[in-house]
Parts: C-alpha cells; sequence; structure tokens
C-alpha cells in the first residue's frame, strides 16, 4: 500500500482507517521478523534522515536514531536550539538547503504552525516527532501496544484522564481511526483542541468509535479496558507547576482509580512520567502498566512509519 508514501505526518488525521490497519499490521510483521532473527530489513539504505530536536528528548531521539540505523539510514542528528532554525534563516531558506541533503526530516519542536511551515516548504516527507498540539509518533505506539496487549483495538474502550494536551488531542484522532470507544477526564478549561475532537468525530462517523469528554474521572474509567495519562505540566509549563498540581490532583491514575476501570485494564504513560502526581508507584511499577512495552514500542512504530513515509 503506497498511501502515505511522499506525505507529512503532522496530526495523525493523515491516516485512514484502512492504512492504519496496514501500518499495524507491518509493525508487528517487521518487530516478529527483527526479534526471531535479528535481521533488520534495510529500506532506507543510501538514504539519509534529519532529525530536529528543538525540544530535550531520551524516548523520541533514540528511537528514531537507532530505527534509522536499523533500516540501514544515515540519521543526521540536529539536537538543541543552535542546531536549526537558530541564525535569523528563514524557515523557507532552511528547509529547503536541508531537503537538498536528506530524504525525509523529522521535528520535534513547540509551535504546530513551525511544523505546518517547514512542510510548506519541503518537498520531502516532514514527520511530527512531538509538538504542542499533536504527538503522532507516540500514539502510533500507544495503539501498537494495546493491539498486542488486548488482541484488538475496534471497540475496545479506553479512558485518558489528566491534561487536555498533545496527547489527548492525538489519541482522539487515533482512537477514531481504530474504531476505538475513548473518553477524556479533564477539568474545564482543559479540554483537548475543538479541531482534534472535531477530527476525530468525522473519522468516528465512519468507524463506529464513541468519543466523549467528561469532567468526572471515575465515569472517564468507568469500563475501560486501557487507561491513559501523560504529565500535567508539558514543556513551557513549568512556571504553572504548582498550580497544575492543585487542579488535577483529582486526575491522579492511583489504585482507586484503576480499580473503577474493567477488570483486566492496563495503565500506559507516554513518559516521562512525574511519580506521585499523574500517577502513583503502585500503578506504573504494577503488573498492569505496559509503559516499558509502549515506549519500546517507539522504536517499532516508526520504522514502520519511516518505511511507509519513504517508500
Amino acid at each position: 500500500m503506497e498511501g502515505l508514501r511522499g506525505h507529512d505526518i503532522l496530526t495523525l488525521g493523515e491516516f485512514t482507517p484502512d492504512l492504519l490497519t496496514f501500518f499495524l499490521e507491518r509493525v508487528a510483521i517487521q518487530k516478529r521478523a527483527s526479534i526471531a532473527t535479528g535481521a533488520n530489513y534495510r529500506p532506507l539504505a543510501g538514504k539519509s534522515v534529519a532529525v530536529i530536536m528543538l525540544k530535550p528528548s531520551l524516548r523520541t531521539r533514540v528511537s528514531f536514531e537507532v530505527g534509522i540505523c536499523r533500516l540501514g539510514g544515515t540519521p543526521i542528528m540536529l539536537i538543541g536550539e543552535g542546531s536549526a532554525f537558530s541564525r535569523g534563516e528563514t524557515v523557507q531558506d532552511t528547509v529547503k538547503v536541508l531537503e537538498r541533503y536528506v530524504d525525509c526530516i523529522v521535528l520535534r519542536t513547540f509551535a504546530q504552525s513551525h511544523l505546518e511551515e517547514v512542510a510548506l516548504h519541503a518537498t520531502v516527507p516532514v514527520i511530527n516527532a512531538l509538538s504542542d498540539d499533536y504527538h503522532p509518533c507516540q500514539v502510533l505506539a500507544d495503539l501498537v501496544t494495546i493491539r498486542e496487549r488486548k488482541h484488538r483495538l475496534t471497540g475496545l474502550n479506553a479512558a485518558y484522564v489528566g491534561d487536555g494536551n498533545n496527547m489527548a488531542n492525538t489519541l482522539l484522532i487515533g482512537a477514531a481511526l481504530a474504531g476505538m470507544n475513548l473518553t477524556v477526564g479533564c477539568p474545564e478549561g482543559h479540554e483537548p483542541l475543538p479541531e482534534a475532537l472535531e477530527r476525530a468525530r468525522h473519522i468516528a462517523e465512519y468507524t463506529g468509535s464513541v468519543l466523549s469528554v467528561v469532567r468526572d474521572p471515575a465515569a472517564a474509567v468507568a469500563d475501560a479496558e486501557v487507561v491513559i495519562t501523560d504529565t500535567w505540566a508539558s514543556m513551557g509549563q513549568e512556571e504553572e507547576h504548582a498550580e497544575r498540581v492543585k487542579l488535577f490532583t483529582p486526575y491522579r491514575v492511583d489504585a482507586d482509580l484503576m480499580a473503577k476501570a474493567a477488570p483486566g485494564a492496563i495503565f500506559l504513560h507516554c513518559l516521562p512520567a512525574h511519580r506521585g502526581e499523574e500517577v502513583t508507584d503502585e500503578v506504573i511499577d504494577s503488573k498492569i502498566s505496559a509503559v516499558y512495552d509502549e515506549a519500546e514500542n517507539r522504536l517499532h512504530a516508526q520504522k514502520a512509519l519511516l518505511t511507509m513515509v519513504m517508500g
């Protein structure tokens, strides 16, 4: 299937339900082959990928760098504020030069508009490795993890509790594409972006996914087979930390909240976790936690994504 070849991945909304199914199957096949034989599929041989990290990163940086190498490509790591878009040069000039050297641009940045501007000028695919509004690579890894643990996505009930941030925005779209039901529990004023919810509901009209936003965290997790959360203060919100802790404390995922979910529910967190804030040790360190599988699946999901967009 060539549906994503040459395409940008900025929000996850570039996928269709059929493309998501194809992606998930590709991940499973590539992951089994790699684990069973140690062999690496090398479709990126002779190609280079610029990986630009304007925000600090552990999982994103390492998973992309390792994944590109294992696919036979060359990662060009541009890390920190001094590495790109920092010398007064226009985005257009930077991108037009960069695309003469590389076959794909992976960008972790702040404003979604920055990604959109890069994609506007680039003739090579641009992949969002995290922005303030969306985190498509993480949600792809989450869907891979849920499918591995629960053996299905369609009709599955999931809950996200906490800040309606980039993870919530993207999970809504991912759930809709997968035909998975998702309830977002968040306080007033911290809802997901209206445009993300609108996009997800439009997709859900086709897939049958049921999407909702509620205030009560207990109501959000009721009957949930997967409970997901994220940090309460994203990068750039550190000065609001104390205020946010007070506001979001009712949304902490602890044993009592997990007990309100469906029997056998699993827990996901994209990491890094602020233990004792959005999640307690007893949950994240328990057998129901899949956070380390989830982190590993960033590697497998991104390898499959790169092969789809780069051909």
